[in-house]
């Protein structure tokens, strides 16, 4: 929480934290001196009969009730503001630090871990951080304060308070020692509880189709019961702290009774006194109760600063820091060797073999690549390298004679535009969907990408055509208006290289097939990958690479693999007649 403090609430808000202490220092002046105030009323008023004395110091009590209420508005109002201010910065830095991640980091933390980092976590501080404000002050200071005026009252009394503070302090360790790592577990928990229910709601069709509603149901009741059963044993050694505390405090007014009795019969105590003491002791060990259960909420704040910070600290394995534009001109871009691979590799984190192993592969400006494979064979990591989504762990890759670890983000993903397997709309509205890469991307040439791209026919249907509502994750299209739309995304900003990692799959085979005719009508200034597990998306490109388990079986045009790599014509015999391989 110190680095919380240092970082995002402090050098922005501590006028705030400062006034709001402040004032809540205010209130717990009027509170201890309260005590004095009816010992006064006892022993002055009341023993004398006075009901005018009684009067003016009861409404002493309200005046000091109502100046320290208005302290106390104005403390909550620092801390309210204080704490959404402060986290809604921390939401915001760690959101901008996730979309910095590469594709490795978010592998390694998991999306539902983020989300609840993100949400979970974050709220656990701003809680923190507002009881902090409103509550750190107060319970402390008001334990000591009291202790100090009861001594002052009577230092033989005092020495109770010497018996039940160790003991409560003792119970408050030994419950805290547990309780940590019972938080962490806590947070753990709450994760999987996030994997299983996102993995539920994304697949909910499938899961239907398949009648998995059971199974699915178990797997979340096994999750939720894990989180639960956790839960129950942080509220256990939780509830240990009120009773034992309150029992403590309670044997220790006993004590006073029975004692401060003794001593106002013989004269030493008046009864006011007595009762200021009970007041300080109570408020005392009150204070210690309050203490406690705040360290339960700071200790559970540090664990969640601690995730949060976990992912601020994180430094990107795939970074651009401290690179500059590479100088590349319109004719390097129009001529030469688009994309090198140069005995290129990539092993996953904790993987034993690699997903890649050894790949060459030279691909000219303008030509086409085609990419095929049995599933795993490591086509779409092979893709992921070019635009810098993983760094190849061996070898070397480059673009246009450069390679892409020179080559900032911006300049590198401006060359080269990927569409992924999984076709992704944001809310919004077809135009702001295709201006991801160019926001000030005209009507003409949006138009453009869309004709390529084989989606301007039904754009044109819809009501609105480029200002057409898209729903959360494009919804409200069908998989093969989704993946056209994300082709014609990728086209607006004159990309000098575009990968379609299988973002066709959903297409049938006319539209399949006129997409690619219009691909290849812009060989002059476009170099295309494709990744598929159709022959039919490959056959007709300049190069075929042909992966098996992460290494190359094949490499060259249809003809040639047709008669020299057998995987290559085992594939293709196993979605074409042989006359149509052989034509």
């Amino acid at each position: 929480m110190r680095r919380i403090l240092s970082r995002f609430v402090m050098p922005k808000y501590g006028f705030k934290v400062v006034l709001g202490m402040a004032c809540k220092v205010v209130e717990v002046v009027f509170d201890l001196l309260t005590p004095v105030v009816v010992a006064r009323m006892i022993d002055v008023g009341v023993r004398n009969r006075d009901s005018g004395e009684v009067m003016r110091l009861g409404l002493l009590l309200v005046l000091f009730a109502a100046i320290g209420y208005c302290f106390t508005l104005v403390c909550q109002k620092m801390a309210a503001l204080v704490s959404q201010g402060a986290c809604t910065d921390v939401r915001n830095e760690l959101f901008s630090k996730v979309q910095e991640l590469s594709s490795a980091d978010v592998d390694r933390f998991g999306t539902p871990s983020l989300m609840t980092r993100l949400t979970n976590d974050v709220n656990q501080v701003q809680v923190t951080i507002a009881l902090g404000i409103r509550q750190l002050i107060r319970w402390p200071f008001l334990a000591v304060g009291s202790m100090v005026a009861a001594l002052l009252i009577d230092e033989e009394l005092g020495l109770i308070f010497l018996v039940c503070t160790p003991v409560i302090g003792l119970v408050f360790w030994w419950v805290m020692h547990r309780l940590v790592p019972y938080f962490r577990q806590l947070q753990g928990r709450l994760d999987q509880v996030s994997l299983v229910t996102r993995e539920a709601l994304s697949g909910v069709r499938v899961i239907r189709a398949f009648r998995r509603e059971e199974s699915e149901g178990r797997r979340f009741r096994e999750a939720a019961d894990a989180q639960t059963t956790t839960a129950i044993g942080v509220g256990r050694l939780s509830a240990i702290l009120n009773p034992a505390t309150l029992l403590v405090m309670d044997l220790g007014v006993v004590a006073i009774l029975w004692a401060g009795g003794a001593r106002v019969d013989a004269g030493e105590l008046t009864q006011g006194e007595v009762m200021a003491f009970v007041n300080y002791m109570t408020q005392t060990l009150v204070s210690i109760v309050y203490v406690a259960n705040l360290v339960t909420v700071f200790t559970r704040g540090e664990a969640s600063a601690k995730r949060v910070f976990e992912v601020l600290d994180c430094e990107p394995a795939v970074s651009d820091k401290g690179l500059v534009p590479v100088p590349v001109s319109d004719a390097t871009l129009g001529s030469g060797m688009a994309v090198e691979l140069e005995r290129a590799g990539f092993t996953y984190e904790g993987a034993k073999v690699p997903a890649l192993d050894d790949v060459t592969v030279r691909l000219g400006a303008g030509q086409i690549l085609g990419i095929i494979g049995g599933t795993g064979s490591g086509k779409s990591t092979l893709v992921s390298l070019v635009p810098r989504l993983y760094d190849a762990t061996q070898g070397t890759v480059r673009v246009f004679g450069h390679d892409v670890r020179e080559y900032p983000f911006e300049q590198l993903r401006g060359i080269v535009a990927t569409v992924p397997q999984k076709a992704s709309l944001v809310s919004g509205t077809i135009r702001s969907n295709l201006c991801w890469r160019n926001p000030d991307a005209t009507d003409d040439e949006l138009w453009a990408a869309l004709q390529v791209a084989q989606a301007a026919d039904f754009v044109q249907q819809k009501e609105g055509q480029l200002d057409a509502v898209v729903e959360a994750g494009g919804r409200n299209f069908s998989g093969g208006q989704r993946q056209r739309l994300t082709i014609a995304r990728a086209l607006v900003g004159s990309p000098r290289i575009v990968i379609l990692d299988d973002s066709a799959s959903a297409l049938d085979f006319a539209t399949d097939a006129r997409l690619r005719q219009a691909l290849r009508g812009m060989r002059n200034q476009l170099t295309t990958i494709v990744v598929s597990q159709r022959v039919s998306a490959v056959m007709g490109a300049d190069q075929i690479l042909v992966l098996d388990h992460g290494r190359v079986a094949g490499l060259g045009p249809h003809r040639t693999l047709v008669r020299e790599c057998p995987l290559y014509r085992e594939i293709c015999l196993s979605q074409l007649r042989p006359e149509e391989v052989d034509a």
